[in-house]
This record gives C-alpha cells, structure tokens and sequence, in this order.
C-alpha cells in the first residue's frame, strides 16, 4: 500500500512513502485507540499490566509503535521539510532543510524575495554580455575620385616592384603586409608577396599562402595596388634598391623623395622591418587603404578558417563567451621588466634571465619594477584578471576561451582563474584529437586559430596591451563595437594593492573605472599617432544614412 503525503503549498508535487499493507491493516486506529487512551481496570488487570511491562518485548514493542507513528504524521506533512532530490543518485553539497522560497519568507522579506534576488543575478549576467552602443556606426570606405583616377594607372605599370620581408609573430607580420601595401601604393609599384621571415622566437618556417588567402588577397586589393607572386624574368636579373633601416613615422612625401627616382631607375626595390615605420597620419585615402587591407583583404587560408570557425562554434554551444588574450609567457615577463609574482623562484629566474640578456628589456630600463606595475606597464597575472573580471560582473559560469602561449609556471598561475571561473579552455581543449596536428610546431598559424576565436567572442579582453589586443580592438570596432575590456591598470592598480578595502566597495570602484573602456566607438583623431586599424573612426566608419560600401 502507498500512502500519500501532501504539501501544504498546493501548488506543489506530491511525495510519496511506501509501506507495507500487512502492517497498515494490523495497526488499525481502534487498536491504537485501546492501547493508548484504555481506561482504568481492575487491580487484577492492573497486576497483570506490570506483569507485562517487565517484559522487555513489552517495551521494544511500545517504542516501535511510537516510532511508526512518528514516521505517519512526519508523512503527512513532509514536503516543507525534507525536499526530494530530482536526481536520487546524485551525490554532491547537501540541500538545505528548508527551500530558498520559504527561508526568506520566514525571515520577513516577503513571498517573492527570492525571485527578486534571482532576477538581480540574472540582471547582473545579463549586464556583463550587454554589448556597448555603437552610435549607428559602420564601415564607410569611399576612396576620392582622384584615388580611383590613379589607380587604373597604378594597377597597369610593369615597371616598378616592391619587395618586402617582415618579422615577428603574425600579428606583427599583419600589421607589416598593411604597410607594405600602403607603401607600393605610394610608390605606385606592384607588391610581390611579402616574405615572412622565420623568427628565431617562434621558429615558424611558414608562407604567406599558408596563412593568408592569397587568391581573396590579390582579388580585393585588385583595384588598388597590383600583387604578383614573384618578380617576373624581366627583373629577375635586377640589383634591387636594398634599405635596411627606414625611420620610424616616415610620410608618403619622405617615400617618394627617397626611393621614387632609384626604384623608376632600377625597378626593384627591397624593404625590411616595417614595424612602426609607417606613418599613422595619412591622407584620408590612404587610411581608408590601411582598413581594406587589414579588415577586408588579409583574409585567413581556408583551413585555419574553417578550424578557427568550429573551436568558435562549440565554444559558443552553451552560450556567450569571453575570449581572454593572457601575456603569461616568460618572454613577456622579461621584455616588461615585471615579475608573475608566483614565488620568489620564479622572480629569481625572470632576474636572472633580465641580467644575461639585457638587451631584451625593451624600453624604461630605469624603472624599478614597483614603478613600472605602478604606471600600467605590466601585465595582469591570473589573480589580478580573476579580480577585474569578477568585479567587472562576469558570473562564475562564464565560458572562457584564453588565448596565447604557455604561460611561466604552468598552471600554478592560471590557479587562481580556474578555480573563480572553471569552465576555462584553449584550443587544444576543444579541438576534437588529430584536428591541430596539421599545424603543430607552426606558431603562426596556432595564433591564426586564436584570433578567429577571439574575435568571434561575445565580450574580449586582453590582460596587456600587444599586436594581437591591437588588431582585435581594430576587428571588433570595424564588425559594430562588439564588447572590448581595456583594463585601466595605471588607475586601477592602487586599489588591487588596497587589501582593506571591502569587496563590494573595491567593485563599485572597478566599475566605475572601466565604463568608458568596453568598446565604445572612440575617435582616432583624439589623440596623435594612432593607429587607423586599431580605431578605424572617423576614416573607415561612419554613422550617416549614405553609408556607402568600399569599391
């Protein structure tokens, strides 16, 4: 037989208790009534009853029957108590006696306290995925009519060509082939296919083509400088014009005043070490050149795409994610002049490091490293972006794609992350096997798979700045404003160093701190020297109703 047990809230499911029918039918209440409530008796029945409790089966009997009813009237009203787990075999943190619902009704808070207090949680989740406004803004690359004059006359010369050869890791090589572009635009030479020069860092042997889609490549950029794989015969015998060391922030009236006359005399000219050596203020079709190449023409080869693509796929499966760039790797920690702050192991070992190979400290070699985390110039270690990231709101079930190297330390310094936010993977952890073997050992095109990922991210954040954090800034503003994290660290820092400052007071102040720093559309022209693909308004974007498409 089942008895039931029903809940005092209607509204909710009915419990259940199995007990056996022989026992319920031998305890019927008139047997209960004669053993409990039995009037007076004779003396004789009287000796008889303590004859009987000096039986002990008298007594064991007693306290069953006590226990059993117990268990009945428990039944009768079990629900509020004791919740039934949905799972029965599920084993993990206790439940508590009483639900969230009726603990803060009975602390005086109301009936809907909890839903209100669950709606505030969800608000917050929701508030960290909420993307920043964009102000109508999107891309707008209308180059002049003396632009598109010139360049049925550039696209058509066979006299004049450009060689270059760029370094670093691909984000840096990215922003080298949009210079080189620019600069054969300039010079109105066709641009062979720059060369990637293998870095001694990375040790990637890799080519353009096996990078970039060099048909998408030369198709987008065939109305604005010719490319062409190689030097033709008829200047495959030339001495090229060789410049090993352009000045930083040169102008297109330095270029042209430079090498023009040369390269119309020798028809080759040989560039190396773009970096930075570019100016950032150029005429407006120029700029808008830059953008074409960096956001329309570098296009990614196929199969780094279509990888790239399903890593972004499964991580977005169970929702919005982050996209985090960490700077963890020894080499960063060297070239700043900062330590991890692991152990003093560690700090030795980057010391060390620093005292061979000083010529690896890049710049401010005067500063103590208290003076440089001070002034914003190191990167975040795990437990500083575990701190900004839950102050900034981001829930504990946030989905994190972290991208980068290995970091110094191994996991010991992604602990404290990992532990606030688990759910915390990499390509090779959502990689199906045998999928990345194809590029082992290419760093270049690991990074590739990165930057897809990340750029096709709900919200990203880089914890320093870099090439990478750079690009993807430029990516995301050009794609609509999608959510970018810049960490205020100069302003920021003092109060990570604050230990007594009350958590909640410590996020309100991080908030605050960072509500211009998510991605709103910011103008280049408000600061000198910026970089046009990085912060692509007013030049590449606009927001009026003839927002025109590039041609």
């Amino acid at each position: 037989m089942v008895v039931m047990a029903k809940s005092k809230n209607s509204n909710q499911k009915l419990s259940y208790i199995s007990v056996p029918s022989q026992v319920i039918h031998s305890l019927s209440s008139t047997s209960l009534q004669s053993l409990l409530l039995s009037p007076k008796k004779s003396s004789r029945n009287a000796n008889r009853f303590f004859n009987t409790a000096r039986n002990p089966r008298f007594w064991f009997s007693v306290l069953f029957l006590f226990a059993f009813v117990g268990m009945l009237r428990l039944g009768f009203n079990l629900e509020p108590l004791l919740p039934f787990s949905p799972n029965p075999c599920f084993v993990g943190q206790p439940q508590t006696l009483i639900s969230r619902k009726d603990s803060v009704t009975q602390m005086g808070l109301g009936s809907n306290a909890g839903d209100v207090r669950q709606e505030e949680e969800d608000g917050e989740e929701t508030e960290f995925w909420k993307q920043p406004d964009g102000l109508g803004y999107r891309p707008c690359l209308d180059f002049s009519g003396e632009y598109r004059r010139s360049s049925e006359v550039i696209v058509k010369d066979r006299r004049k060509y450009l060689l270059v050869v760029v370094s670093g890791g691909m984000n840096q090589q990215r922003n080298q082939i949009v210079d080189a572009v620019v600069i054969a635009r300039i010079l109105g030479a066709a641009l062979v296919v720059p060369i990637l020069q293998v870095n001694v860092i990375w040790g990637d042997e890799s080519e353009f083509s096996d990078i970039f889609d060099l048909d998408h490549f030369k198709k987008v950029l065939a109305n604005d400088v010719r490319i062409v794989s190689s030097l033709p015969s008829t200047h495959l015998m030339t001495r090229p014009v060789e410049e090993k060391r352009t000045p930083l922030h040169v102008t297109p009236q330095w270029i042209r005043q430079r090498y023009l006359k040369r390269l119309n005399r020798e028809g080759v000219l040989l560039l190396r070490g773009l970096d930075s050596r570019l100016s950032k203020d150029l005429p407006s079709d120029l700029q808008k050149l830059r953008c074409k190449v960096a956001f329309h023409a570098l296009r990614f080869a196929p199969p780094i795409l279509d990888l790239g693509n399903k890593l972004a796929e499964r991580m977005r499966a169970k929702g919005p994610y982050l996209a985090l760039h960490l700077r963890l790797e020894k080499d960063v920690w060297v070239r700043t002049g900062c330590l991890l702050g692991l152990s003093h192991e560690y700090d030795e070992i980057i010391n060390n490091e620093r005292k061979l190979r000083p010529e690896l400290l890049t710049a401010r070699s005067n500063m103590t490293y208290h003076d440089r985390k001070l002034a914003g110039l190191c990167p975040l270690n795990g437990l500083e972006v575990m701190r900004l990231l839950k102050a900034l709101g981001a829930p504990r079930n946030t989905r994190i794609y972290w991208a980068g190297g290995p970091p110094f330390g191994g996991k010991e310094a992604l602990l404290p992350l990992t532990r606030e936010f688990p759910h915390f993977y990499n390509k090779d952890d959502i990689a199906l096997p045998g999928e990345l073997e194809p590029f082992a050992d290419r760093a270049s095109v690991l990074a590739a798979i990165d930057y897809i990922v990340s750029e096709n991210s709900d919200v990203f954040m880089p914890s320093h700045g870099g090439n990478m954090g750079h690009a993807i800034q430029g990516h995301r503003a050009y794609a609509g404003h999608k959510k970018y994290i810049t960490p205020n660290k100069r302003q920021m820092l003092p109060y990570f160093l604050n230990s007594s400052l009350p958590e909640s007071e410590f996020n309100m102040i991080i908030k605050d701190l960072h509500r211009d720093s998510l991605g709103q559309p910011e103008l280049r022209t408000s600061k000198v020297g910026r970089d046009v693909t990085k912060y692509p308004i007013p030049e590449c974007m606009c927001n009026d109703t003839n927002t025109r498409s590039f041609s």
